[in-house]
């Protein structure tokens, strides 16, 4: 879990968040999924933070059975598909998640 402040200090990344589920057409479940796995581990380093979103959106999506690929999750969030791909996975473990091996 995480504070409650994180959600007023962190409010641009969660708004970028939000945007990039509504471009990709996600649902509710999915970009909550998102939100809730950068709350509970917000990267300290700025430059951590747009990978970091991403991989969150991506690994959220999954969550809530809608998945989208990272291509497109990474050009919806200005990263790129590497960011999202070296990420999504060590977010879910983070999380108390069971990590697919594919």
């Amino acid at each position: 879990m995480y504070p409650a402040r994180n959600r007023i200090e962190h409010e641009a990344w969660l708004d970028r968040i939000g945007n990039g589920a509504a471009r990709l057409g996600l649902g509710d479940e999915a970009r909550a999924n998102a939100v809730d796995l950068f709350l509970s581990d917000v990267p300290e380093n700025d430059r951590s933070k747009p990978a970091a979103a991403a991989a969150c959106l991506y690994a959220g999506a999954l969550l809530a059975g809608e998945q989208r690929s990272q291509s497109a999750v990474a050009r919806e969030m200005d990263v790129s598909r590497p960011s999202v791909q070296h990420r999504w996975k060590a977010r879910l473990a983070d999380a108390g998640f069971d990590v697919p091996d594919w």
